[in-house]
Order: C-alpha cells, then structure tokens, then sequence
C-alpha cells in the first residue's frame, strides 16, 4: 500500500515537471541560497537546474530539509557562461538573466510560457558582465523600497513563482510534458532515491 502511494505521488509529480522551465545559477556562493533556490525548483516542477562556477567553489548541501531537493531536481555543471549557453541554445532555450539595470524588462512583462532559462547570479556580484551580454533578455523584478536587491533566493523563487503562475493559467501543468519511455524511465530512477 505504501509503495504504491510512493509511485502514484512520483507519477504525478513527473507529470508536472517543465522541462522547458530551467534556472542557471551562475557562482551563487552560499551553500543555503543554493539549497533554498532548488527547493523553490522542485516545487515549481522545474526538472533541472545548470550551476556554472568558474569562480566560486561548487558548494555543499545543508543537512536540512531544503538539501532533500538535490535528490529531485537534477544539475548539470558547467566550467563557463559560454559553455552553459551553448548547451541551452542547442536545446533551443530562450535565455533570460535577471540584472538590476534600467535597459531590463519588467518580470512580470515576461511570457515566461515559452522554454525558457532563468539566469540568476552571485550574492554580491550578480550576473557577470559575459552572462549579461550573451543573454537573450535582461529582466528586474519591480522594487519600491530604498535598497534596490532581493537575496538571490528570494529573487529567484519570485521569478520562478511567476513562471508558474503564467503557465498554470495557460494550462502549463494539464498535460504532461515528459511520456513514453522517458516518463517511466524517470519513475523507475526517481524509485531508486
């Protein structure tokens, strides 16, 4: 009875996963922004996410909750901007960095329904200069306050939030968008962890 709950729950989760929704974290430094942007992932049904550090260390999972997320949303690391930019153009992805900048377009101006990759970048540092101009897009998230910047966590759970949001309304989630071998392909890896 317990195993087949189990498999109802990843059978249902697979099906809503967007594998035409992905995040690229370029050098976020914190291991908890790291772990709470993935946690944010998974609950959007993003299916993978793309880390490219080239200076910051790769960082480790916490031990709390939010660290069970790299269990169910896989990465791919990447050694460069260019290098993660070819490989989502190649998969035919529309890249989107968030930079606060007055030439950016308002998130919420977004059609975020497309395939599309959300570029996030370090705590203190943003986005690079290299990610900024090889981007697609350049989008803000809309503030009023005096200090213009979110925590990186914080900023991306807000566009993904969105994200999911446009494409609950354009009906996004009804159809799934993984089947045949590699739905069950999925149900019997994800049975494994």
């Amino acid at each position: 009875m317990k195993s087949e709950r189990r498999i109802r729950k990843i059978q249902n989760v697979i099906g809503k996963r967007q594998p035409d929704l992905t995040v690229v974290l370029e050098n976020i430094h914190d291991p908890h922004n790291v772990s709470a942007i993935l946690r944010s992932c998974d609950a959007a049904g993003i299916l993978n996410v793309n880390l490219v550090y080239n200076t910051e260390q790769f960082p480790k999972p916490g031990k709390k909750s939010s660290a069970s997320a790299y269990k169910w949303v896989d990465s791919r690391r990447f050694r460069s901007i260019d290098e993660c930019f070819l490989q989502l153009k190649k998969e035919g992805f529309l890249i989107a960095a968030s930079i606060v900048s007055g030439d950016s377009e308002d998130l919420y101006k977004l059609d975020l329904t497309k395939k599309v990759a959300l570029v996030f970048g370090n705590e203190h540092r943003g986005v690079s200069e290299d990610a900024a101009e090889k981007a697609d897009i350049l989008f803000h998230i809309p503030m009023f306050g005096m200090v213009q910047s979110l925590n990186v966590s914080v900023a991306c759970g807000i566009t993904i939030y969105e994200a999911l949001r446009q494409r609950l309304t354009s009906g996004g989630y009804d159809i799934p968008k993984i089947s045949g071998d590699d739905f069950q392909s999925m149900i019997s890896d994800w049975l494994k962890r």
